[in-house]
C-alpha cells in the first residue's frame, strides 16, 4: 500500500512540446521529448503544481488547429 506521506522521494515538474506535464523522479533525466520546468519538491507539491497551470488538457497542437479555424 503506497503512504503519500512516508514518501520522500523527490520529484520534478516536466513539459514535452505539446504542452502536457508530468511529473519525474528528481536526478534522473526526463524521458526524450520532455524538459524541466522548473519546479522540484514532494510528489504532492508537484501535483498540486500542475493541477494549478494545466487548465486545458488538449495538446497544443490541437488548440492552435482550433483558434486558426475559429479566428
Amino acid at each position: 500500500m503506497y503512504d503519500e506521506d512516508e514518501d520522500t522521494t523527490s520529484y520534478i515538474v516536466v513539459i514535452n512540446d505539446e504542452e502536457q506535464y508530468s511529473i519525474w523522479r528528481d536526478g534522473t533525466p526526463p524521458p526524450a521529448g520532455w524538459r524541466q520546468v522548473g519546479t522540484a519538491g514532494t510528489k504532492r507539491e508537484c501535483l498540486d503544481h500542475v493541477d494549478q497551470v494545466w487548465t486545458d488538457m488538449r495538446p497544443a497542437s490541437l488548440r492552435a488547429r482550433i483558434a486558426a479555424t475559429t479566428g
